[in-house]
């Protein structure tokens, strides 16, 4: 999924923060609301630009770039290695990419007035398992959180907040019923570990591999705008 670049501000590298990033245009003087959109490993932050098409214009979104350069335009927030027994993680990575995220989205929220309730952080396959692991953790950053071809990591689980943090929290699920790179069993795992977490979810299914449809764009543009107005 690409968009002409002219959609997104050009790269900003603010000292103040820790992770570069792109806002979508044009920017809302006065923002309500706080899309944060996560891309996926060996992607960039440009990749997403166009799943924000049809944003509520009161919503700021922001496209960080992964802090791991893997090749030109080639970006990650962790590494990992897909082998014959699922993928394998660089936890430590995955672990700093957590917490650097959280404080990225602090730090918008402090900037923009923007409240947590009305602030989502979703992403593709990797970036959606940071959305995840962002939210899951640290719950009173975000209203909702959304999984397009992605999976939550079991790696998460020691820091994942107790339910009573997480009741408030909007969960979307999008999965391709043919992901060879991510295959649809995550998807489950995922539905199944949030429905023991008393997290409410929305789940979707497509006859796609591991990528974003029209059809996903369209549910996840239903399902996040009233998340970000609090309803």
């Amino acid at each position: 999924m690409n968009t002409p670049q002219h959609t997104v501000s050009a790269l900003q590298q603010d000292p103040n923060f820790e992770l570069a990033f792109r806002i979508q245009q044009p920017q809302p003087v006065q923002p309500k609301a706080l899309l944060v959109l996560l891309h996926g490993v060996g992607s960039s932050e440009l990749s997403l630009s166009d799943l924000a098409a049809g944003i509520d214009p009161h919503t700021l979104v922001v496209l960080p770039r992964g802090p791991l350069a893997l090749g030109p335009n080639q970006c990650a927030w962790f590494r990992v290695a897909f082998t014959a027994n699922g993928p394998q993680i660089v936890e430590r990575e995955a672990e700093q990419a957590r917490h650097t995220l959280i404080r990225f989205i602090t730090q918008l929220q402090t900037q923009h007035h923007i409240a947590p309730e009305h602030t989502v952080v979703a992403g593709f396959s990797q970036g959606g398992i940071m959305s995840a692991s962002v939210a899951l953790s640290a719950p009173e950053r975000v209203a909702g959180f959304g999984i397009l071809s992605g999976r939550i990591l079991p790696e998460l689980a020691p820091f994942v907040a107790d339910g009573a943090r997480l009741q408030h929290l909007q969960a979307l699920v999008a999965h391709g019923a043919l992901d060879g790179t991510l295959p649809v069993t995550w998807a489950e795992r995922s539905e199944q570990w949030l429905k023991q977490l008393g997290v409410t979810q929305t789940n979707l299914r497509y006859p796609i591999g591991h990528s974003i449809s029209a059809a996903m764009q369209a549910d996840f543009l239903g399902w996040v705008q009233p998340v970000l107005k609090g309803g």
